[in-house]
């Protein structure tokens, strides 16, 4: 029986900066599977790992992540709940590329153009991954699903998962259909009828989110989905590790 992995939403996000190269660290320390993070472009065309479409909540400046050029995005300090972290910037793609390069990490990258349609941003998450040869490691994700199918076109090697939130009908079918290897639900779509049964017979793999609480995890594991995102990788690495020494 295959382990459940357990990757880091947007790093160990619950004990650092969300996004940063600190918290992909952590991750890494923690024994996390794999990470996940969220790509967006500033002005000039460089691919930022942040996840809102501003840098309102995670820094003391305004604006559109799209409205900023690359050097003036460079300066902002992200880190508002974490002191003992001090400074911390948002890092390019490439740069937490470089960080995981050596090690076994499994890297989801979800790309963040559902309100903003950044230009070209598929080829150029898609040429960086070429470039750091790490195209074994890397899963595509979106709320986006026009996107997840240009990437697909662009490259029918990706493996794609869609993010998905509300009550969507037969999820499981949809994801068959547009020939996506993953769903990456909210952790409470799994409550849905036969949902686990149906991708499990369409082998559709299944990785929910934001999963933090210890109960939550056993539970996922019980049903055998293909990995936990979670802000806590340590948490999730003891739930994971003892269910399956069970």
């Amino acid at each position: 029986m295959k382990q459940t992995a357990v990757w880091a939403h947007r790093g160990a996000s619950g004990y650092a900066p969300e996004n940063t190269l600190a918290a992909f660290q952590l991750a890494i320390d923690q024994k996390a599977d794999g990470i996940e993070l969220d790509v967006q472009m500033t002005k000039d065309g460089q691919l930022v790992i942040i996840h809102d479409e501003t840098v309102n909540r995670v820094s003391n400046a305004k604006g559109w992540v799209k409205d900023f050029t690359y050097a003036e995005i460079r300066e902002l300090n992200v880190n508002k709940k974490f002191p003992e972290y001090g400074i911390q910037r948002i890092p390019t793609l490439e740069e937490v590329y470089q960080l995981v390069k050596d090690t076994d990490l499994i890297i989801n990258v979800e790309l963040k153009n559902g309100v903003v349609f950044y230009q070209d941003l598929e080829e150029r998450v898609l040429e960086l991954t070429r470039q750091m040869k790490l195209q074994d490691r890397v899963i595509y994700s979106s709320f986006n699903h026009y996107s997840v199918m240009k990437l697909k076109k662009l490259d029918t090697s990706v493996r794609t998962g869609f993010l998905y939130e509300d009550g969507y009908l037969d999820m499981p079918g949809y994801a068959s259909r547009y020939r996506v290897q993953a769903l990456h639900p909210a952790l409470y779509n799994l409550q849905y009828p036969n949902f686990m049964k149906d991708c499990k017979a369409r082998n559709i793999k299944v990785r929910p989110w934001t999963v933090n609480e210890m109960e939550d995890m056993k539970m996922l594991c019980d049903l055998q989905v293909d990995a936990i995102i979670t802000n806590c990788p340590d948490i999730g690495r003891k739930v994971v590790d003892a269910a399956y020494l069970a």
